[in-house]
C-alpha cells in the first residue's frame, strides 16, 4: 500500500456501528484530500464502510484483510 495518509483511526474492538460513528467524526475534523486510515477487528466494516463512502461522496482508496484485522484507506471529498 503506497497511499500516504495523514490520520489513522483504530476502531479494533468495537462493534457497528461504532467504527463508522467514530469514522464519520474524524472525517469532519479532515480537510477536503485528506485521508485516514481505518483499522477495526469488526467484520461488518467491509459492508458498512464502504456504504458510508459512497454515500457521503469520500474515495475508498483500498481495503484489505490481514491478521484478523480490516484496513481501509479513505479520501475525504
Amino acid at each position: 500500500m503506497n497511499d500516504q495518509f495523514q490520520f489513522q483511526l483504530d476502531t479494533c474492538g468495537l462493534l457497528c456501528p461504532e467504527p463508522v460513528m467514530l469514522l464519520h467524526g474524524k472525517v469532519r475534523e479532515m480537510a477536503s484530500g485528506d485521508v485516514v486510515e481505518v483499522v477495526a477487528t469488526d467484520p461488518s466494516t467491509t459492508r458498512d464502510i464502504p456504504k458510508f463512502c459512497q454515500f457521503l461522496g469520500h474515495a475508498l482508496l483500498s481495503q484489505h484483510e490481514a491478521d484478523g484485522k480490516f484496513f481501509y484507506r479513505i479520501r475525504k471529498k
